[in-house]
């Protein structure tokens, strides 16, 4: 069994309800996503996944298939 990764992912476009259940339902129910959640305050989307089944990118394009943009990290 992998270890569980978390990453956080910046998403400066989050700013209410809908936009936590929009990006919180589109990660919970992916194979290898253990926990995602949404904090509106700080606007960003907290990903416990398995590493050797999805990547950082891949939880990115998630999220921007929802239609929020999210920034390259720096």
């Amino acid at each position: 069994m992998t270890p569980t990764t978390t990453a956080t992912i910046t998403v400066p476009e989050i700013h209410c309800g809908h936009c936590k259940s929009s990006i919180e339902g589109a990660l919970s129910p992916v194979a290898g996503v253990s926990r995602a959640h949404v904090d509106i305050d700080a606007r960003t989307v907290t990903v416990d996944f398995d590493a050797g089944t999805l990547s950082r990118d891949d939880l990115v394009r998630l999220i921007e298939d929802q239609g929020y943009e999210v920034p390259d990290p720096a």
